[in-house]
């Protein structure tokens, strides 16, 4: 087992007491961490823990926002039923109204560091299927094939036809590791039909996604403790539908169908075909989102954002871990000050980090069962 850095570990918790952390109270946390058992950390000191696991996680453009945060303390909860019941009340509350409340949702961590945790098998909590069809091809998103496989092994039986653009159950375990299937009712997501402002022809595409992104695969660390189930969220760049969920090749891969709707010249690359089908599709994605009154942050604005966020952060006195390739925006890059500005990734904690996704398994099923 790795040694703990106290030192580096502890640091945020200056902040959560503005500066002075009574000496009794550190003494107790570390003699916690030297034990080997989670830090005892007040709901207050978890609040600034993810506020500042949102500060410091480089590959987020939006972090200009993270004193927003709200961290709703759920380490009591470690079962299935009830983390699914918390996951209905988080996902109830970020949709709410016109503004994305950006939330934690903190469950238990394991009673000794390293030892089994409760889990969330979703990579987010709203997800579309993935169906291996015939031929090869995968029908919805094929980023939640196995997924989707998994899903039908454990009992989900998709849609009597099924689409593009199913909703995945959600597939949760508690400390002992075993999966539980919890069905996620269509109606529980809000979602966003694609239109366009000047192609009446573009909602016939059965285009559509999710409104808000709730991450739940990665692991928050704070005070030299993993907690392997805490789903956040803020709330989505356009371009990461329009120009990355939608058009990836190895995802929806829609920009042919938009640029053969456009009758554009898709053999030749210098007729920038995939640039004005790009185009096009993001434009859809800002216009329809506007139009159901869901909040969403176009890339300029959002690099603008950025740029004030580091401002702040240097007046007072913070380098800024950021990884460029995933801070300029993936459509027009140069157009933003993000590209023109040096950005260096460096460990930082609290933060959010990845973790092996726990339902691969070399006896799970090639297809999902019809």
């Amino acid at each position: 087992m790795a040694a703990v850095d106290l030192e580096a570990e502890l640091a945020f918790l200056g902040e959560a007491h503005r500066g002075t952390m009574p000496e009794p109270r550190r003494e107790e946390i570390e003699a916690a961490l030297a034990a080997g058992r989670p830090a005892p950390l007040t709901s207050a000191e978890l609040t600034w823990a993810g506020r500042i696991a949102w500060r410091n996680h480089s590959r987020c453009i939006g972090r200009l926002h993270w004193r927003s945060l709200v961290v709703r303390d759920c380490r009591t909860l470690s079962s299935p039923d009830d983390m699914a019941e918390s996951l209905r009340e988080h996902l109830r509350l970020v949709q709410e109204g016109d503004s994305v409340r950006s939330i934690l949702t903190v469950f238990a961590p394991p009673t000794t560091r390293g030892g089994p945790a409760p889990r969330i098998w979703n990579p987010q909590l709203c997800g579309y299927a993935g169906y291996r069809q015939a031929d090869g091809s995968i029908l919805g998103d094929p980023a939640n094939e196995r997924l989707t496989a998994f899903a039908c092994r454990l009992g989900w039986r998709p849609p009597r036809q099924p689409g593009a653009f199913d909703l995945l159950p959600w597939i949760l375990s508690g400390p002992d590791g075993s999966p539980q299937l919890v069905p996620l009712p269509s109606e529980a997501v809000r979602q966003v039909r694609l239109r366009h402002p000047r192609l009446p022809w573009f909602e016939d595409l059965g285009l559509r996604w999710y409104a808000v992104p709730i991450i739940s695969g990665m692991r928050f660390r704070a005070a030299g403790t993993d907690f392997t189930a805490a789903p956040f969220n803020g709330w989505y760049m356009g371009t990461e539908i329009g120009a990355r969920n939608l058009a990836d090749p190895h995802r929806y891969h829609q920009l042919p169908r938009i640029a053969t709707r456009l009758a554009l010249d898709t053999t030749d690359p210098r007729s920038l075909w995939k640039d004005r089908a790009l185009l096009e599709l993001n434009e859809a994605v800002l216009h329809s989102y506007a139009a159901e009154g869901v909040k969403l942050v176009d890339h300029h604005t959002a690099s603008d954002e950025f740029m004030r966020f580091l401002d702040r952060e240097k007046e007072l006195g913070r380098e800024v871990s950021a990884r460029w390739d995933w801070i300029v925006p993936p459509i027009s890059g140069a157009a933003t000050a993000v590209f023109h500005t040096a950005l260096q990734e460096f460990p930082c904690t609290p933060d959010f980090h990845g973790q092996p996704s726990p339902f691969t398994t070399p006896t799970m099923p090639e297809t999902c069962p019809r």
